[in-house]
Order: structure tokens, then sequence, then C-alpha cells
């Protein structure tokens, strides 16, 4: 009877450990497993009631995973924060077909059997996969799922002085706008580093020496220059001059010919 209960209990064993073993626990440090190969990706939260409705259709999928040539595997958010910024699976559960490297979101219904109707008639092919910018391995995604992650440490660190340390709120709320100002200061400094190295500002280029003979030239041209100004100069003054040596003369009753010789013509005639 003990014999018998203790084989029980060690096939059960087997059963419970074989249905973990089907799904593949996926974290931030071997995510990059899911770029090659076929896979079925779950992101979920232990305090999700939906995700937790979902479980056991999940490990009965899992189950399938063999015979369908894939892999089943979930994430919990709660555990690798990066990861869903990575993903973008801001509602839980969020569900992925990943193959060689192609992710799509699946959005069809939740039963065993139409994830595997999903799988078997490769109707992942009828969805688009997300764009290069959303591929989790960019770097557009990388950079999220680093801000997730520093968001997960501050969060950790408030809790920490506020609960365990005894910081007043107003004063944690304090502190850590202090390090904002700081952290952006800093981050606008290295941005503007990696601008100016990228993209260097244009220098003026230098102005070339001027050789003796240009310099004489240059002088030459500023004297003519000078001395046609002052001839133009002394002109106007010399014709301001007569102008008003004529409007001073009076006026003698004679009509002006523009010479002495016409003047005596116009006599003789009268005589």
């Amino acid at each position: 009877m003990i014999f018998f209960k203790t084989t029980l209990f060690l096939y059960l064993s087997t059963l419970v450990c074989g249905k973990e073993d089907d799904i593949i626990v996926i974290g931030e440090d071997n995510w990059k497993d899911l770029l090659k190969g076929e896979w079925m990706i779950e992101f979920h939260a232990p305090w999700c009631p939906a995700c937790r409705t979902l479980q056991p259709v999940w490990e009965d999928l899992g189950s399938w995973s063999d015979d369908l040539g894939i892999k089943v595997a979930k994430v919990d958010v709660t555990d690798a924060p990066a990861l869903s910024g990575r993903f973008m699976a801001t509602a839980l559960p969020t569900i992925f077909h990943a193959i060689d490297g192609e992710f799509r979101k699946y959005k069809g219904p939740r039963g065993k059997d139409d994830f595997i109707t999903f799988i078997e008639e490769k109707k992942w092919k009828e969805i688009e996969p997300l764009s290069s910018w959303k591929a989790p391995d960019s770097i557009w995604m990388s950079t999220v799922a680093w801000f997730f992650k520093m968001s997960m440490f501050l969060r950790g660190a408030y809790i920490y002085l506020t609960e365990d340390m005894g910081v007043p709120y107003w004063a944690g709320y304090c502190i850590f706008a202090a390090l904002t100002v700081i952290v952006g200061a800093i981050l606008g400094l290295i941005i503007v580093f990696f601008i100016d190295l990228l993209y260097p500002p244009k220098t003026q280029p230098k102005k070339k020496a001027k050789s003796d003979d240009e310099k004489d030239n240059e002088h030459e041209d500023k004297d003519d220059v000078v001395a046609e100004d002052l001839i133009d100069e002394a002109a106007e003054k010399k014709e301001a001059e007569e102008t008003a040596k004529r409007d001073s003369e009076p006026d003698s009753g004679v009509e002006e010919t523009g010479s002495p010789r016409s003047l005596r013509k116009r006599k003789s005639r009268k005589d």
C-alpha cells in the first residue's frame, strides 16, 4: 500500500512537472531566444483576473507544443517590467506569435482549439507583423525597455525611502524632483555632445593672405577712388561758385548770347 501511494505521488508529480516544463518562462536574460523558431508568448501578471482565467488553457496549449512544432512561453511583467515595455504589452493578458524574429499580436479567440487552429492552418500569415521600429530588438524599443526598467527602479527606491527609511512622502517627492532635473541636464549634455560629434558645426574658411602686389594694387585702387572723389567735389564747388556769382551780378537789360562778339554784331546793326 505504501509502495502504491509512493508510486502514485511520483507519477502525479511527474505530470505536474511536465506541465510546468512545457511552458518556458521568459525573462530579461533569455528573451532573445524568442528571435529563433516559432513561439506563442503570453504576457501576464499574478494580480490579473483574466490572466488567471487563461492559465489552464495556456498550460493545455503547452502540452501540445511538441505536436505543433512550436514553443509556448509566458512572461510575468512583474518580474520582467522591461519586457512589457519592449513589447508594449499595455493590456493583460497580451499574446504574441513569433516566427524567426517576426512578431504578430494575436487578437483572436482564446480557446485551446482556437490556438491550435491558428498554428496548424498558419492563420498568422493573415496578420501584419510588427514594423521594424516596433520590433522588440530595435533600438527604439530597447530604449523604451530601459525607461521601463528605470521607472521600476525609481519606484522601488521611493518605496524604500518612504516605508523602510521613514522619509516623509513630500521629502521623497522633492528628492526625486531634484534627481529628475539633474539627470535631465546630464542627458541633455550627452545628446548635444553626440549631435556635435555626428554633425559638427561648419567652420568659416580662413582668408588667404594677400601678396604684396595685391596689397599695392588695392592701395592704388583706393587712391584712384579718392582722387576721383576729390575732382568731383572740386568741380561741384567751382560750379556752385559760378552759379552764385551769376546770381549776384545786376541785370543789365541786355540778353546774354554767350560771347562778346555777338554783342558787337547786334550794336552795329542798330547803327
